[in-house]
């Protein structure tokens, strides 16, 4: 039989009874996130542990990772599997526990539901009726960045996790977003001000202007339009900087800071995630073949969709 944790007024985001300070020598691994104002992220590895009922004003958008999650919600004992999500409406009474003896790990997002709201404009919030989802491979692997606990939120990345998130929700309770004619002129504006300089960070009140278009309406058109979302574009960006720079020789600080990025350990962790392979050692490549790498014929090695089992680096 778990234990219990009893619950208390939650006045963080995450609502979960502010139990990374209660439950730090019982539960077996507790990892906040990155956040922002109105969005947390963290993974949670419970065994002996379980949540009594309580309640929180956020969406909660969780990821099982391992082991057997079960819930009740609405009244029905519900069970997450490893690569299945789990979608908590707000104010929805729920607990958590562990549904086998080898307990259980997950990721999730808290999003508040004001940040929803400013995207629909006036339109009802989107509920969750069967919390278990199951997305498919390709879907799931574009929603990672909703858990990735490393990912720095920055003005326009807090805008991407919203209308991520939003996707997510629509499409596990069947409303599709709505699609019509891209604003291209307005894409192509805010694309090339990035490319043109992608060491520097526009502002998103910048890009809003640039592209005449909203927040959530350019996060969400530039990603269908150009694959990625403006922020994930400047990264690739910045990378091909340091990749020129390590290939004429440039120490891997001076790459980062030349590319805009914060830290070495900052650029570090991109680099991986985009090719594969940590600067360091592309740097070893690049000093044995320079000249193969300068080339516009270079094959970039990339990773590949991690299994939804492993998940990869999210």
């Amino acid at each position: 039989m778990c234990n219990t944790v009893a619950e208390t007024p939650a006045k963080d985001l995450e609502g979960l009874c502010n139990f990374s300070r209660r439950l730090r020598h019982t539960v077996d691994q507790l990892i906040p996130g990155r956040g922002s104002e109105g969005i947390e992220r963290l993974e949670a590895a419970l065994k002996g542990q379980s949540f009594s009922p309580h309640r929180h004003d956020t969406y909660a958008i969780g990821l099982t990772l391992a082991g057997v999650q079960t819930f009740r919600y609405r009244g029905v004992r519900r069970y997450s599997l490893p690569g299945q999500c789990h979608i908590l409406h707000p104010d929805e009474v729920h607990d958590g526990a562990p549904g086998t003896e080898g307990g259980f790990r997950y990721r999730i997002l808290y999003l508040d539901p004001v940040l929803v709201q400013e995207t629909l404009g006036g339109k009802s919030l989107p509920f969750v009726s069967e919390p278990v989802v199951t997305f498919s491979a390709r879907r799931l692997f574009s929603f990672r960045r909703l858990w990735d606990l490393d990912d720095e939120i920055e003005e326009l990345g807090r805008a991407e996790i919203v209308d991520l998130a939003l996707e997510a929700l629509m499409a596990a309770c069947g409303r599709p977003l709505g699609s019509g004619r891209l604003s291209m002129e307005g894409l192509n504006r805010a694309r090339a001000m990035i490319a043109a300089d992608p060491a520097k960070r526009h502002s998103l009140d910048t890009l809003e202007k640039v592209a005449k278009l909203d927040r959530w309406t350019l996060a969400r058109q530039f990603r269908a339009a150009f694959g990625t979302s403006p922020s994930r574009y400047r990264t690739m960006r910045q990378l091909n900087i340091v990749r020129h720079q390590i290939a004429s020789g440039v120490p891997l600080v001076e790459a980062s800071f030349r590319a805009g990025f914060a830290d070495q350990s900052h650029m570090t962790r991109q680099f991986k995630k985009a090719f594969g392979l940590a600067p360091g050692h592309w740097a070893t490549a690049a000093g044995a073949d320079r000249a193969r790498l300068k080339s516009p014929q270079v094959c970039v090695p990339r990773s590949v969709a991690p299994r939804i089992s492993a998940l990869g680096p999210i």
